[in-house]
C-alpha cells in the first residue's frame, strides 16, 4: 500500500506505508525542529510529523526573546528553523498523527497517520507542545491576532501606551499584566474568583501598581470589534452588573491543555497537569519514546514555556534518542 503526503523539504516525496526510519519526530514547533536537526546531524535517517510548521511560534506576530535574533515575526523565525532541517534533508510530514503501536519483533514503534498511512522508527520525540485554553466566547476567535493575543511577550509591544486586558488568575496572568504595565499605558487584570493561584509576591505587586485594576469575581461574555478588537463585554458574578469595557488588547492566560488523551491511549504516563512524565533525558515510561517541549512534564521538567527552552528540550530528547538507538541496534549504527 502506498501513501501520498505533502512533504515539505527539498523533494517531494512518495514512500510506501510502514516505512522504517531511526526517529521520528512529532511535532514541528521549536523543539520538534531542534529534535529533527540534531538527530539528522547524527546521522540518523530523521523524519518529521506535524499538523502544523512552527507551532505556535508561527502566529506570533513579532519575536524578541530569541538570542540573537531580535524583533523577528514569528513565520521568519520558524522559516530559518526549516531552513536549517532542509539543510539535512529532513522530509516533513503535514498529517496528523492519531496513534502509536509497538512492534516487538522489530524493536519499532509504528504511527498511525489521520491520512491513513504509518510511518515506522526506533525512537519516537513527541513535541506537540500544549494549546492554550480558550475562552470560548463570541468573537474570540474572530479577533484572534487583531487585538486577542495569547502571549504578553510576544505580543505586548505592539500594545505600548495603549489600554489592555489580561484574563487569568495564576502566575502567568499576574505576570504578564506586570509585564504589559511597563508598556501600555493600563492593564485591566480580570479573574473568575475573589482568590488566586499565584504566588502572593506576584498578587502584590499588582495590586501596589497604579497602572494595573484588578477586577475579581469578573467573567468576559463577549469580545468586541469588526476589523480589531474594540471593547468586551464583561459581567460580575456577584452584584450580576454588566458593562462594556474599551480595550485595545486583550491576553487570555487561563492556562494551557496538553494532549492528555492521546498520551492515555498510548499508554505514557502523566503528571497532575496532563503532560507526559519524563526523566532527566526526556525518556518515559515506555522504551524508545521522549517527550520534549510545553508537553513534556514531571519532576524532572523545568516549567518555563519559551521558545528557547523548547530548543533546547528537543536537542536533550535527540541526544537521548540517538543513544538509545546505538544501544539498541549495536556498535554498527554509530
Amino acid at each position: 500500500m502506498s501513501s501520498r503526503f505533502r512533504i515539505i523539504g527539498l523533494t517531494t516525496t512518495i514512500y510506501k506505508s510502514g516505512e522504517k526510519y531511526d526517529v521520528i519526530v512529532i511535532g514541528g514547533g521549536p523543539a520538534g525542529l531542534t529534535a529533527a536537526l540534531y538527530s539528522a546531524r547524527y546521522g540518523f535517517k530523521t523524519i518529521i510529523v506535524t499538523k502544523l510548521v512552527g507551532g505556535a511560534v508561527s502566529e506570533a506576530p513579532l519575536v524578541d526573546d530569541y538570542p540573537g535574533i531580535p524583533d523577528i515575526p514569528g513565520n521568519d523565525l520558524v522559516d530559518r528553523f526549516v531552513k536549517h532541517v532542509k539543510k539535512y534533508n529532513v522530509p516533513i510530514v503535514i498529517d496528523e498523527v492519531i496513534n502509536l503501536v509497538k512492534k516487538p519483533e522489530e524493536k519499532t514503534w509504528c504511527v498511525e497517520l489521520r491520512s491513513g498511512g504509518s510511518i515506522c522508527g526506533y525512537a519516537i520525540i513527541i513535541a506537540v507542545g500544549s494549546e492554550k485554553r480558550k475562552l470560548n466566547v463570541p468573537g474570540e476567535k474572530e479577533l484572534t491576532g487583531k487585538g486577542v493575543s495569547y502571549c504578553a511577550t510576544c505580543d505586548g509591544p505592539l500594545f505600548k501606551d495603549k489600554i489592555v486586558a489580561v484574563v487569568g488568575g495564576g502566575n502567568a496572568a499576574f505576570t504578564s499584566a506586570l509585564y504589559l504595565a511597563k508598556i501600555a499605558s493600563h492593564v485591566y487584570l480580570i479573574h473568575r474568583r475573589s482568590e488566586f493561584r499565584a504566588f502572593n509576591v506576584y498578587v502584590e505587586s499588582a495590586r501596589s501598581n497604579p497602572k494595573i485594576t484588578i477586577l475579581t469575581n469578573t467573567i468576559i461574555k463577549e469580545i468586541i470589534g469588526k476589523n480589531h478588537l474594540e471593547a468586551i463585554r464583561i459581567l460580575n458574578t456577584e452584584s450580576n452588573k454588566e458593562e462594556i469595557l474599551k480595550i485595545d488588547g486583550l491576553f487570555i492566560e487561563i492556562g494551557l491543555e496538553p494532549p492528555v488523551e492521546f498520551f492515555r491511549r498510548i499508554g505514557l504516563e502523566t503528571d497532575e497537569t496532563g503532560r507526559a512524565r519524563v526523566n532527566i533525558d526526556r525518556s518515559t515510561n515506555l522504551p524508545g519514546i521522549f517527550v520534549a517541549g510545553d508537553a513534556a512534564g514531571g519532576p524532572y521538567k523545568y516549567r518555563f514555556e519559551q521558545i528557547i527552552t523548547a530548543a533546547a528540550d528537543g536537542a536533550i530528547a535527540a541526544d537521548a534518542a540517538c543513544k538509545y538507538i546505538c544501544a539498541l541496534k549495536g556498535p554498527s549504527s554509530t
